[in-house]
């Protein structure tokens, strides 16, 4: 794993450490006064905990759509939610989306085996998938289903498993599904590791790695930014052939987001990150 660009100081570590441990240990507490809470006002706590949980590990989000992006049209209260697809590339990319917009995380069931990380979960309003069960599947198709028609923005990352940040794997299409089924939309966004001008591999969470390893070499440092990207809202209407269909809406939505996760020169940004409109 490559060395950080600008490494803080020992102290300066121990004081991230400490902090994000603080922060860890309020969200028990947090997460379960938002369980009991509506699902907008869960969404917003835990928006805000990711913040503060990325600044005591001295992570800045950089995000170059603004959160009217996300607004839901006051046209109709009704209206389903969006399906929030992107690249795969920490531990830390559920925290980053949180941050960025309240939502929904779609999350393996083996997370939720783990007792501290499970009671942070179901404050999140996390959706809990079993992606070695095929029998599963179209159960957990309908719970994404269902939580878009509620309204719920969901964050999904069907590449199925962490990226070392300069490739991507393969856009696995059941999710999409239930963006079709709900007649939601589907909004790729593009997530980007920078130590400076150049893409960072410190947060990454790949093979043998360990959380504690990579947790200890995120605080260690110095200028760690994540720069979210977000484009324009996907949609296809159903038709008879659903395989088609959502194999379709996948290539789409992972065509953007490989558009905008190849390393770019830092002075000719991409077009994929010219600001996305607000809605």
């Amino acid at each position: 794993m490559d060395a950080p660009a600008v490494a803080v100081s020992p102290v300066h570590r121990v004081a991230r450490l400490l902090a994000t441990l603080l922060v860890l240990l309020a969200g028990l507490s947090i997460s379960l006064a938002a369980c009991r809470a509506r699902t907008a006002w869960r969404a917003e706590i835990t928006k805000t905990w990711a913040r503060l949980l990325l600044r005591a590990l001295g992570i800045r989000v950089k995000t170059t759509a603004g959160d009217a992006y996300f607004a839901q049209s006051p046209v109709s209260p009704a209206a389903p939610g969006a399906l929030l697809v992107a690249n795969h590339v920490s531990w830390l990319d559920p925290l980053v989306m949180a941050a960025t917009v309240p939502s929904r995380p779609l999350a393996k069931r083996e997370i939720g085996e783990w007792p501290l990380v499970r009671t942070l979960a179901a404050g999140s309003g996390a959706l809990f998938i079993d992606r070695e069960r095929l029998s599963a599947l179209p159960s957990a198709v309908a719970t994404v289903a269902n939580a878009l028609r509620a309204g719920d923005t969901v964050v999904a990352f069907p590449e199925g498993t962490t990226w070392c940040g300069r490739g991507m794997g393969e856009f696995r299409p059941a999710v999409f599904q239930a963006a079709i089924d709900a007649g939601a939309e589907v909004r790729p966004a593009v997530l980007r590791y920078r130590e400076g001008e150049s893409t960072s591999t410190r947060g990454c969470y790949v093979g043998d790695d360990s959380l504690l390893a990579s947790l200890l070499r995120v605080t260690a440092t110095r200028g760690l930014v994540v720069e979210v990207t977000l484009f324009a809202p996907v949609r296809l209407t159903p038709t008879g052939r659903r395989h088609e269909a959502r194999a379709t809406l996948a290539r789409i939505a992972e065509a953007h987001v490989r558009s905008g996760a190849v390393e770019a020169s830092p002075r000719r940004p991409p077009a994929a990150h010219r600001r996305v409109p607000a809605r």
